[in-house]
């Protein structure tokens, strides 16, 4: 059985391509989650998994744009998993009308119960397990994106305050937003003057969450780099650190890994990456 939400679509929601941004996709799940937990009268207990819960991964695969209208898109979620002290939600965004599904975006989120009061996980109860597998439905399997390398680029992340949550942690939402603002900062890095680079769409997106982000004035650092180049396609890595403490190297707070390819904005289809483009993401791919 599957959950279904009717997610409103904002014009704040675009990007310069006039797509719906993939920082904001994080955003439809997280509000899809909720609406799951709180909607149901078989959650008992629905509010301590809805706001009791923390990301321990986000997996979301890019299948086709979803421009702006007035009618919201539909999200799908379900359980594909559930382990001892943790569980795994699924989610589909699409349309769907006479003539079938249109599907933008298929995506997981690896969830731990929480309990904030003294920061600590906890395990699925009887009850929560009982519910949950009513919704139990398989998943789909992906294979792993390479990450090799070691960083060529650093950006410093300067928290918003507006980033944190309730519970004073940046909310599971923002880091995907930091690792695009890292991300795209790289790439204005990469390009020297003359240089032909094309238009770019990010296909793929993991996250891991390590370690919670806090509020404070001094800037925490994002490394990246070149981990895999294509024809069409190519991975950025990344990890968010606090090297303030006594960790050598510095504390990885969040890792993510990118599949960005090449895109004709005329066609709104997939194409080559420029010569001058993939020339300069080999040189980086060589360094790490």
């Amino acid at each position: 059985m599957r959950h279904t939400y009717e997610c409103p679509v904002r014009w704040a929601d675009m990007d310069m391509l006039q797509h719906v941004n993939n920082v904001t996709y994080v955003d439809y799940l997280q509000e899809a989650r909720i609406d799951m937990f709180m909607a149901h009268p078989e959650f008992a207990g629905g509010e301590e998994l809805a706001e009791g819960v923390v990301v321990v991964r986000h997996e979301l695969d890019f299948v086709a744009p979803l421009v702006f209208r007035s009618r919201p898109v539909l999200v799908d979620a379900w359980i594909s998993e559930i382990r001892a002290a943790s569980f795994t939600m699924s989610y589909e965004v699409y349309d769907e009308d006479a003539s079938g599904r249109r599907v933008y975006v298929r995506a997981s989120s690896l969830l731990a119960p929480f309990v904030f009061a003294t920061e600590r996980p906890r395990r699925i109860t009887d009850r929560e397990r009982e519910v949950l597998s009513r919704y139990l439905e398989p998943g789909v399997d992906r294979t792993p994106v390479a990450a090799d390398g070691s960083s060529q680029y650093v950006f410093p992340l300067k928290v918003r305050w507006s980033d944190v949550d309730a519970y004073r942690h940046v909310n599971n939402v923002k880091y995907i937003e930091y690792f695009q603002e890292a991300r795209l900062r790289y790439l204005m890095h990469l390009h020297r003057e003359g240089d032909t680079f094309g238009g770019i769409v990010v296909a793929r997106t993991d996250v891991d969450y390590r370690r919670p982000i806090l509020f404070r004035l001094e800037p925490y650092e994002v490394d990246s780099w070149v981990s895999h180049v294509g024809r069409t396609s190519f991975v950025i890595a990344a990890e968010i650190r606090d090297r303030t403490g006594s960790v050598p190297g510095g504390e990885v707070l969040a890792t993510s890994r990118s599949v960005l390819v090449g895109f004709d904005q005329q066609t709104q289809r997939s194409a080559p990456l420029t010569e001058d483009h993939r020339a300069r993401l080999l040189d980086e791919l060589g360094a790490g």
